[in-house]
């Protein structure tokens, strides 16, 4: 099990499905779409829409696409989280 990412703050937080593990199975809330309080992901960074995430159950870290807003191309939206800025 990884260790907590130092960049990892309780006050931002993201709603997204763990890739690594199922925890969110049989919660009501998150089963309906709706926040809980217990199913968060720390929010370690963004840039545009690519979310950069870590799962506090089983602190899985991992890259989250939300198409939200995206201006870059797919090409770019892809590569983005493999180059250096």
């Amino acid at each position: 099990m990884l260790p907590l990412d130092p960049q990892a703050d309780i006050g931002r937080r993201a709603w997204v499905p763990c890739p690594n593990c199922d925890d969110r199975r049989g919660c009501a809330a998150c089963e309906q779409g709706r926040t809980c309080s217990e199913h968060w992901r720390y929010l370690l960074s963004h840039a545009g829409s690519l979310l950069h995430l870590q799962c506090r159950s089983c602190t899985h870290i991992w890259t989250h696409e939300t198409h939200f807003g995206a201006t870059r191309s797919p090409w770019e939206r892809i590569t983005s989280g493999l180059r250096r800025r």
